[in-house]
This record gives structure tokens, C-alpha cells and sequence, in this order.
């Protein structure tokens, strides 16, 4: 009885609340990174290559500040702790930036330069508002929840909520947007981040020896952090993952469109399937292979069966064949979504062994950097193969060609990138006696052995 409170130090009602604000941190960002190629570049008619070529740019601004930003979060100080106001001031500016995104007033069709402006200046000021807020939000992670168990438990509830943001983000915008427009589809999706926000604001703590931890000048954190096998593995292998999903949600309307020849409103089912299965996997996952094996091989199994459910899509000669393959593809997902925040919590665990310094922002804002350079390469690949194709916004009707490259676009290198974060996470050095050295050590740092 003794190790099951240890366990769960915290209540369900706190570890609960904190799961319900990723609704909030995630709809926005989940809307953006599936639908917004198709708002501006097929509903708004900005040239394929224009966007891919901004994307590049702004990918690289992204990628910079998510260090930047972890870093400042690990050294603030303020009454309120080193995170919680990112949330505190963060939350409301994040959902009305979000919702300004979809209501460009300028068409790619007459005015591109004024469309990309627009778009552009929007973008940049949603997503540096987002690095702050979720920094500071998944920085508490490792702080509030201490124990493995605890902490698949927040992550289950948490993705619980993120799958419905998923449904919320990726699913429904096609639906909603078809009913109330795109501008009422995204106030709908912001007013909904902002209530999750701040109903579990309140259930937030921080540690209070940790609240004036500064850790490492800058140059010297990045130091670390680079030379940290843990941390370059569990981080490439998220990289890769996001990447293959990143392409994913990217293509899925295209490919619905002009290679199933279908309504692109039927996203919103397909998509509804994978992310209802992998929330009604979240549990099986957790007690049945995460708390059985540990996280390396949890995630590794669960890229392996995004593998057998993406490959048959690029043969799939109807949309119910895809609704097939989205059943499979929803139960590798919960078991990426469920890990994936919690093995970058060993990689913090295992920095404040080694450096005496809880650095958890730095971690979750350096993941952030090279997840987001995965956006560069989903932009990439789309900028290169779908013209290729002959993929053209300023045509009325487009060649069959691009039925195949949708095909390709959807397939191959979202299959590549799962194996790369495969071969990643078995190079992933925290698992076995080594991973529970470092438990033992930190129990011992924080005088609870």
C-alpha cells in the first residue's frame, strides 16, 4: 500500500487537471499542422512553392526559438515559479492568434504577396506565443510527477484529452469549416483552448526548491545538452516520428481528394478513427507493454505498427479500404502519444543526476527544436515531389498524375521516417539497470530514499 501512494503522490483530481490543459495547448497546434497547408495553399490558392519556401524560413525560425525559450523558462524567476506564467500570460494571446491564422482577407489568386505577408506575420506570432506556453506546461511534467508509473498515468490521461484535440484540430476543421466557415471554425477551436487552459491552471506547482533553480549559462546548457546521448536518440527518434505523422496529416487530404476521388470532408472520418482507436488504446498501451517493458520498447513496437497501417494506404483502391487502415494506424498512435513526453522525462531525470540541475525546459524546448526541423523536411518533401507530379494550385483541374504522388507523398516517407526512429531508439542508452540507477539517484538527490 506503502509503494502505491508513493507512486501517486499527487491526486487524481491534480493529476487529472493537468492532463485536461492539453486539450487546450494542443487543438490550436494540432490545427495548424493538419489543415493549414490545405487552407492557404488550396482554399486560399497560394502557390505550392511559395509555401514550401516560406515554410523553410519559418521552419528555421521555429527550430531557434524553442531553445531559446526553454532556456529563459529554466531561469525565470517570479512569484509565481520558473513556468506557470507562461501559462498564466500565454493562454488567452495563444487562442486568439490561433483563430487569426484563418482569416487572411487576401486570395493567392490576385494578391499572393498579401496572403503570404498576412500569413506569414500571423504564423510567427501564434507560434512564438505556443513555444512559451508549452514549454512551461510540459516543463512541469518531470516536476510535478515523479515516478514512472505516475507519470504514464498523467500521460494516458493527458493524451485522453490530446486524442479529442486530435479529433478537434485534425478531424472536424473540414466539417466545421464547410458549416461555419474557416474563421468560425478556428474561433470555435480557440474558445475551447482557452476554457482548457485555465480551468486546469489552478491544479499547477512547481517544486519549491526548484523555483529559483538557473542551471548553465547558455552556451554551456547547449553544451550538455548536445553531448547527451540520451537526450540526441529519445529526441531524434521523436524528430523522426513527427516527421512521418507531420507528412501524414499533411497529405491526407490531398490524397482523399485526388487520389481516392473522394469528398476531402471524409478526412474528418478517417482521421475520427485513428484517434478514437488510439485513445481506447491509451490504457491497453500502459498496462499491458509500457509499465510491462519500459519506454524504448514500447515506442519502438508502436512505430513498427504505424509501419503495417500506413503502407497499405498507398495501394488502397477505395475509402473503405482506408478506413481499415486507419484502425491499425490508430493503435500505433496511442502508444507514440502515450510515451513520447515521458521518455524525455528520463532524459531530465538523468541531466539532474549528472549536472545538479533540474533542466527541463532546455530539454523540452531542444526537443522542440529538432521535432520542428522535422516540419522542414515535411515541407520539403511536399515542395519537391508534388510538383514533380504535376500538383499545380493555379489549375482548375489537375493532371491524374498526381494520384500516384499523393500516393507516394503519404506512404514513403512516412514509412522512412518510423524506421528511423526505430533504429534511433535502439541506440537509446536509458533502459535496464542503467535507467534504474538513475531513479535510485535521483530518489536519493531529493532525500526520498
Amino acid at each position: 500500500m506503502a509503494d502505491t501512494v508513493k507512486e501517486f503522490a499527487t491526486s487524481t483530481k491534480t493529476r487529472m487537471m493537468y492532463s485536461l490543459m492539453s486539450l487546450g495547448v494542443a487543438t490550436p497546434t494540432e490545427a495548424v499542422a493538419g489543415i493549414i497547408a490545405f487552407y492557404i495553399v488550396d482554399v486560399k490558392n497560394l502557390p505550392a512553392t511559395w509555401y514550401a519556401t516560406f515554410w523553410f524560413f519559418y521552419t528555421i525560425y521555429n527550430a531557434l526559438n524553442n531553445p531559446a525559450l526553454g532556456y529563459m523558462s529554466d531561469r525565470t524567476r517570479s512569484r509565481w515559479g520558473r513556468r506557470i506564467p507562461y501559462i498564466l500570460f500565454g493562454g488567452l494571446p495563444y487562442a486568439v492568434s490561433f483563430a487569426l491564422l484563418f482569416t487572411a482577407p487576401f486570395d493567392g489568386r490576385d494578391n499572393p504577396v498579401g496572403l503570404l505577408i498576412y500569413f506569414g506575420i500571423a504564423i510567427v506570432v501564434w507560434e512564438g506565443i505556443f513555444t512559451a506556453m508549452s514549454t512551461g506546461y510540459y516543463g512541469l511534467l518531470p516536476e510535478m510527477f515523479g515516478t514512472y508509473r505516475e507519470r504514464t498515468d498523467v500521460a494516458a490521461k493527458m493524451n485522453i484529452f490530446q486524442t479529442v484535440a486530435l479529433i478537434l484540430g485534425a478531424a472536424l476543421p473540414p466539417l466545421l469549416a464547410s458549416m461555419l466557415g474557416w474563421a468560425g471554425m478556428a474561433t470555435v477551436l480557440a474558445v475551447i483552448s482557452v476554457i482548457a487552459i485555465y480551468v486546469g491552471y489552478p491544479f499547477l506547482f512547481e517544486q519549491q526548491d526548484l523555483k529559483t533553480d538557473t542551471s548553465f549559462p547558455f552556451v554551456q546548457a547547449l553544451k550538455y545538452t548536445f553531448l547527451n546521448r540520451s537526450y540526441l536518440t529519445a529526441a531524434g527518434a521523436q524528430a523522426m516520428r513527427f516527421f512521418a505523422t507531420g507528412t501524414l496529416q499533411t497529405g491526407i487530404l490531398f490524397y482523399i481528394k485526388y487520389s481516392l476521388k473522394a469528398d476531402e470532408g471524409l478526412a474528418t472520418v478517417i482521421l475520427g478513427i485513428a484517434f478514437v482507436v488510439a485513445m481506447f488504446s491509451l490504457y491497453p498501451w500502459r498496462n499491458w507493454v509500457a509499465n510491462r517493458l519500459d519506454s524504448r520498447r514500447t515506442l519502438m513496437l508502436a512505430n513498427l505498427v504505424m509501419i503495417f497501417g500506413i503502407v497499405p494506404m498507398g495501394f488502397s483502391p477505395n475509402i473503405n479500404f482506408t478506413y481499415a487502415a486507419a484502425v491499425v494506424l490508430g493503435i500505433g498512435l496511442g502508444g507514440l502519444v502515450l510515451i513520447g513526453d515521458v521518455i524525455m522525462t528520463e532524459v531530465v531525470d538523468e541531466d539532474e543526476v549528472k549536472t545538479g540541475h533540474q533542466r527541463a525546459g532546455m530539454y523540452f524546448g531542444m526537443s522542440g527544436f529538432l521535432i520542428t526541423l522535422s516540419g522542414l523536411l515535411v515541407s520539403s518533401v511536399f515542395g519537391l515531389v508534388m510538383p514533380a507530379f504535376g500538383y499545380d494550385t493555379l489549375l482548375e483541374v489537375q493532371p491524374a498524375s498526381v494520384d500516384l504522388g499523393f500516393r507516394i507523398f503519404l506512404t514513403v516517407p512516412t514509412s522512412i521516417g518510423f524506421l528511423f526512429a526505430i533504429f534511433l531508439l535502439w541506440l537509446y542508452p536509458l533502459h535496464g539497470k542503467k535507467l534504474a540507477d538513475i531513479r535510485e539517484a535521483l530518489k536519493f538527490k531529493r532525500g526520498e530514499a
